[in-house]
């Protein structure tokens, strides 16, 4: 973050220095435990703890003030009424004084979290860029983003998510984005949206809100529409013969991993993608269509593409086992969409059998029994093996040939014991909320002693 005093950050969020004003040198944190010297702690209730109660902690650990919705005796504070609202309001000033700065904002049902760190690893090759792994795509993770951008950086990488209409126009208006970018209109959270259209409407803000160039998915016929809906600069990419970004010749090895001619700009090149699954070609062609509006060639775009790796967790995470069993951890998040995907990653590696363990996809509203069922039989069709986890899982499995539902976790750890063998390879992928994360590492662990 750019240095400011504590009283300029209390202009900025509209809030009232509380004590002796001091200069934030560091970062901005919302965790007490990683204050250090020069720091803004940033105090947010909590379900189970109140930030507000560390506000000393942190600052007798170096940082500079907090953020606070009330003073703390014998600590700088900055008493304002919303710490969520005044971290926006931070982040969008900071973001206003940074100069020579390309702010390129990504959205979609699924895949943002990949698109993010391939495009942030194909920026980084060009300059400072931030963007951080993980997804940080909310009220709070945008402006942390943001924040930890200094004057030094030259390329500023942001995920967007939503769950209502409004939420990325919002998120826009903390950092409004040069270049736009719109992967897919999916199922991910229709339960709280209640359509596609609606789905659209949201991510279409993005669009709306680039002021340089908004790069749309031309295999998506809602995405492709959203152009109707922005005074940017529009960038196709795809397949689609009109993409102005376009991939030819995709061809997979036998770890699933992607091979194509990138075409932009009148140029062709070749790219070899790190990442597993056919979908992230149109995830590295999005990337590569924001890294062109952001002045990269499509050289650079392309080599850089061919060196990324994966930086976040629980996406597409091969381990491989000394016995000879290969992990996939996929287990961040699930939808609809995103779980045809990986199983279509998983037909695609080379192993004796193919075994997906699947849990329950969140937020998919009345019609999740059918998309589970359907989920289910598609499944069941591509692999080997389905091991359905959880009691919301129970669809899956329901009346599937070579399809098993465990209760849990521990359930699945010891079926999958007895019957993975060496050359098998094991996906591992539900919503979040399931905590498969922790299924894939006792999977890893097992195979350990070998």
């Amino acid at each position: 973050m750019i240095e400011l005093g504590l009283a300029e950050v209390g202009d900025a969020v509209g809030g009232t220095l509380t004590g002796p004003d001091g200069q934030v040198t560091g970062a901005v944190t919302v965790d007490s435990r990683t204050a250090g010297p020069g720091d803004l702690y940033v105090a947010l209730p909590g379900e189970r703890v109140d930030g507000h109660d560390f506000v000393a902690v942190a600052v007798a650990a170096g940082a500079a003030g907090a953020l606070s919705t009330r003073p703390v005796d014998g600590v700088p504070v900055v008493v304002v009424e919303d710490p969520v609202a005044a971290l926006g309001r931070l982040a969008h000033a900071v973001h206003e004084r940074l100069t020579g700065l390309t702010t390129v904002g990504i959205t979609g049902s699924s895949g943002k979290t990949s698109t993010k760190d391939l495009l942030g690893q194909v920026l980084g090759t060009a300059g400072p860029t931030v963007s951080p792994p993980g997804s940080f795509n909310n009220d709070i993770g945008l402006p942390l983003t943001v924040l930890s951008a200094d004057a030094g950086t030259r390329y500023l990488v942001l995920e967007m998510g939503a769950r209502g209409i409004g939420h990325i126009a919002r998120l826009c208006g903390v950092a409004r984005p040069d270049v736009g970018v719109v992967l897919n209109v999916g199922s991910a959270h229709l339960g709280e949206f209640g359509s596609p259209d609606a789905i659209a409407t949201a991510k279409g803000e993005l669009a709306e809100a680039a002021t340089g160039t908004a790069v749309l998915n031309a295999d998506d016929p809602r995405v492709r529409a959203m152009a109707a809906r922005t005074t940017a600069r529009v960038l196709l990419t795809g397949t689609a013969a009109d993409a102005d970004v376009r991939a030819t010749d995709v061809v997979l090895d036998p770890d699933a991993r992607a091979s194509f001619t990138l075409h932009a700009a009148g140029e062709t090149h070749p790219v070899r993608l790190q990442v597993v699954g056919a979908h992230q070609v149109a995830n590295a062609l999005s990337a590569a269509g924001a890294a062109l509006a952001a002045g990269l060639t499509p050289a650079q775009a392309a080599a850089g593409l061919s060196a990324a790796v994966v930086q976040s967790r629980w996406r597409m995470e091969v381990t491989r086992r000394p016995d000879g069993v290969v992990v996939v951890n996929d287990a961040y998040n699930a939808n609809p969409e995103s779980m045809r995907a990986a199983l279509a990653a998983l037909q695609g590696m080379t192993g004796t059998r193919r075994v997906a363990v699947l849990g329950a996809m969140g937020e998919l509203g009345p019609g999740a029994d059918e998309e589970h069922h359907r989920l289910g039989v598609d499944a069941a069709a591509a692999v080997d093996l389905v091991v359905a986890v959880g009691p919301d899982a129970a669809g899956i499995a329901a009346a599937q040939e070579g399809s098993v539902h465990v209760p849990d976790r521990a359930a699945a750890r010891q079926l999958l014991a007895e019957v993975l063998r060496p050359g098998d390879v094991v996906l591992v992928k539900a919503s979040r909320a399931q905590g498969l994360e922790l299924l894939a590492a006792d999977l890893v662990e097992d195979g350990g002693a070998a």
